[in-house]
């Protein structure tokens, strides 16, 4: 037995500390469009039975014919369960006729005779208008809320308050959990998001995590912000090859197992060409890898691969290619790491970071998703290689806007140079964690084999 109402989704049970309240009352609050009554339906479906049936009344606010026809569309909607274990009813009629006495008559009487096990009011801001004044909605709320206690029922109340209305409005005193549904806009994208304002004795998730609404009903992404963990782990000492033998020299014998490294630099010197040389090297040894990119589809990544005798065929590699548009950044993490749990991956390339900061509504965020993403990975013992472009083509005074080079294990520059009139490719190994590392500038080549490097620049030669 517990004392928690859950949703059906492990996640959003999860931010709300383990589940609602239990026989207690929630306000599910938002503009129209928000999802609101698909989150209370889902619910509705989820929690009702036979012996203890879900009741959802309509008020004034929206025809209850038209709430059912679109809630058949979607997948959790039961039709045989209809009039069994969950009734739809209007009592729209009785607050005509009567006020908020023929509203809460109406309401005693289903709790008596149906004795439902959760009961939802949609809309419950709707019955303001029916007060005469405000001592008689507080009156009306008094008695309601006695009537609710006195049963094992739980409530949601769903209304479109917004602004000061939550704080100022007494519905918002007498609930037990209050849950938000927003629209955040930042210039031309739109995240929805959920935020848990109050919930009565209990912990949960703070802050503001996305969601998507589709058939299934509505999916949470919570806010990915990991607290550091200092509880041992398991480490293998063993090094990894980047996958260029040369580079590895560099390295000190390549990479540690569970490093993060960052490549940075400009727009075509070799970043994405050496994240895939230290996955592809990764699948030549029986370990599986993940690529995930977001600028080169399915079709124009076999293209480059197979210039370098490589292929997506390949049985230990998986491509999770995203498109950037429309993309919420706690959805691709979610979908990043159930794909690096699903293939057992032990190797990962992100390419770009870029990408990803353009999904993010702000650059504190952004550092929690990716602290928090190499954290766990580095737990699992993932090795994690990202790509970063920098905006320089030439003489490079930064490598991130973010501050991802200091979260990371490794940090390789790879730059152009002008040379005696001829452009040049150059890597330096800025950073490695706990392991000594060559300084030292290197040329390097793009050719069908992939990366090769060659000597380092000496000091006469006239490099810009």
């Amino acid at each position: 037995m517990t004392d928690r109402l859950l949703s059906g989704s492990e996640r959003l049970d999860a931010v709300l500390g383990g589940g609602l309240p239990l026989n207690g009352i929630t306000l599910l609050i938002g503009r129209p469009g928000s999802g609101k009554t698909i989150l209370a339906q889902q619910y509705l479906f989820h929690n009702a039975t036979v012996d203890r049936p879900g009741l959802y009344l309509s008020t004034v606010s929206e025809p209850l014919e038209k709430i059912l026809r679109y809630s058949q569309s979607l997948d959790y909607f039961d039709t045989s369960a209809l009039g069994a274990r969950v009734i739809y009813e209007d009592i729209g009629q009785h607050m005509h006729d009567a006020g908020l006495t023929g509203a809460l008559e109406r309401i005693t009487e289903l709790l008596k005779r149906l004795q439902p096990g959760f009961m939802v009011i949609d809309s419950f801001k709707a019955l303001q208008a029916f007060a005469t004044d405000a001592g008689a909605f507080r009156r009306f709320l008094h008695e309601l809320a006695g009537r609710l206690s006195a049963m094992p029922v739980s409530s949601f109340w769903v209304g479109e308050y917004q602004g000061v209305e939550t704080s100022e409005a007494p519905e918002f005193a007498v609930s037990d959990a209050i849950v938000s549904l927003s629209t955040e806009r930042e210039a031309e994208r739109e995240t929805r998001v959920l935020q848990v304002l109050k919930i009565r004795g209990s912990g949960f998730s703070s802050g503001k995590h996305s969601y998507r609404l589709s058939r299934g009903g509505l999916e949470l992404f919570p806010r990915l912000a990991d607290p550091i963990d200092t509880s041992a782990y398991d480490e293998v000492p063993e090094r990894m090859s980047s996958g260029v033998a040369a580079l590895d020299d560099m390295l000190a014998d390549g990479y540690q197992r569970g490093a993060s490294t960052l490549l940075a630099g400009p727009s075509g010197v070799g970043k994405t060409l050496l994240a895939l040389h230290f996955v592809f090297a990764g699948a030549e040894r029986g370990e599986p890898g993940v690529v995930a990119t977001f600028q080169e589809n399915p079709v124009q990544l076999e293209r480059i691969l197979r210039g370098f005798s490589w292929s997506l065929e390949n049985p230990k590699i998986e491509l999770m290619y995203r498109s950037p548009v429309d993309m919420y950044l706690d959805e691709w993490v979610y979908d990043f790491l159930d794909t690096v749990e699903r293939t057992g991956a032990r190797r990962v390339a992100i390419d770009s970071l870029g990408d990803l900061r353009a999904a993010c509504r702000d650059e504190l965020r952004f550092r929690e998703y990716i602290y928090s993403l190499l954290q766990r990975c580095a737990r699992a013992q993932v090795s994690v290689t990202m790509t970063q472009e920098v905006p320089e083509l030439f003489g490079i005074r930064r490598l991130s806007e973010y501050g991802i080079s200091h979260m990371s294990d490794n940090v390789v520059l790879l730059q152009f140079l002008h040379g005696n009139s001829k452009l040049k490719r150059a890597i330096t190994v800025l950073k490695t964690r706990g392991s000594a590392h060559d300084h030292r500038l290197h040329q390097f080549e793009i050719t069908s084999d992939g990366v090769t490097l060659g000597q380092p620049f000496g000091p006469e030669q006239d490099l810009i």
